[in-house]
């Protein structure tokens, strides 16, 4: 059964009906809900799976700060949630989308039963309005060269085996990037702190990681699963990259599946 694209309140999401556990899945910077496709394809038909296009991106509205906080994108997913009548999800955050998914646990306890950090992105821990070398760059590039050159230049790096199929699946969805959407997000990296979340959050925890992760490294994975209060599983996936997703699919299927079995015992 294939997601269905839906809009509610000025978001667009994927949604793929199910009568058991809720599953809910936040994408990365440069990415798109359609990346887990082939990750929804293995996961239990009974399963209510939503996957969110972030602000700004594809058909959902920017937030209205120019600078987000971690804590704005997780206002904004329990506003969702509220209208598709979800009171409590799993949720399972890629790269950036494990930011959101920290803030909304941190804050909101009784609304997570249990939590996958995908190759996650800490954040860089600066202050509103002081903005990481890091995020600046990638913003002043989107800005000079356009979504297409911006993707061709650095899809590559998302990958560790670079099968030319996989590469065209996530340069596709970073081709699609725009601003204000991706300049918002880029901000939000630079002032997010998930390891100062991860203190906060008492829902139990599981890490997952492509061994050969170049832009969120193991090392950033063993990190937050060290600061974790209620760590669970932490995996790392051989010979792949930071695009779990696409690269590993069934690795991360079968971290979701593990996932959700724990979390109905939570």
């Amino acid at each position: 059964m294939s997601m269905k694209r839906h809009r509610s309140g000025g978001f667009e999401f994927r949604e793929r009906d199910g009568a058991g556990p809720v599953l809910i899945l936040l994408h990365g910077i440069g990415s798109a809900a359609s990346g887990f496709a082939p990750v929804v394809e293995r996961l239990p038909l009974d399963w209510r799976v939503i996957a969110w296009e972030a602000p700004g991106y594809a058909g959902s509205k920017p937030l209205r700060a120019k600078w987000p906080l971690a804590a704005d994108y997780a206002d904004a997913l329990a506003g969702l949630m509220d209208r598709l009548g979800i009171a409590r999800a799993a949720l399972a955050g890629h790269s950036l989308g494990a930011l959101v998914a920290g803030a909304f646990a941190a804050s909101r306890p009784e609304r997570v039963t249990r939590l996958l950090f995908a190759s996650p992105a800490l954040g860089h821990g600066r202050a509103q309005g002081d903005l990481s070398p890091e995020a600046a760059t990638r913003i002043a590039a989107l800005e000079a060269e356009g979504a297409e050159a911006f993707a061709a230049a650095r899809a590559p790096r998302l990958l560790h085996r670079g099968e030319p199929a996989a590469l065209e699946v996530v340069r596709g969805m970073m081709a699609s990037v725009k601003l204000p959407g991706y300049a918002q997000a880029a901000r939000m990296l630079s002032s997010g702190d998930l390891l100062a979340d991860a203190a906060r959050i008492g829902a139990p925890a599981d890490v997952i990681c492509g061994a050969e992760d170049a832009v969120t490294p193991p090392e950033g994975a063993r990190r937050l699963f060290a600061a974790l209060k209620r760590p669970g599983a932490l995996t790392l996936v051989p010979e792949t990259g930071h695009a779990l997703a696409t690269e590993a699919p069934e690795a991360f299927a079968a971290a979701l599946r593990a996932l959700m079995v724990q979390g109905e015992t939570a």
